[in-house]
């Protein structure tokens, strides 16, 4: 029989096969609810959430594709409630929501500022 030479297995150091080495992923911390979010039932929660209607609203339509557009502006579409083109949408009109009409108004048209 011939001698074969068998090649010693190669220290890792810790790192597992196959995987780039970096910092590992978090896991998302736990909140903790306090009592008073225990015991309110879910229709009080929802009513405190939303923000006071003031009346005033835009109505918004994509007119182009979100395709190939940064993960900002993709993200901002999808803030806006719209998804893909010919899609309309009814949002308040607040500053926050002018902001995001001014990043897309190339894909967006207002079809009505009430």
């Amino acid at each position: 029989m011939t001698d074969k030479k068998v090649k010693a297995p190669v220290k890792t150091e810790g790192k597992a096969l196959g995987k780039k080495p970096g910092i590992p992923k978090k896991e998302p911390a736990k909140v903790k609810k306090t009592d008073a979010e225990k015991a309110a039932p879910a229709a009080v929660k929802k009513a405190a959430e939303k923000p006071a209607k003031t009346g005033a609203t835009v109505t918004l339509r994509q007119v182009k594709s979100g395709a190939g557009r940064s993960v900002k502006q993709n993200a901002t579409l999808v803030g806006l409630g719209l998804r893909r083109i010919g899609k309309v949408s009814t949002v308040e009109d607040t500053a926050a929501t002018r902001g995001m009409i001014k990043k897309v108004a190339h894909l967006i048209e207002i079809v009505d500022a009430a």
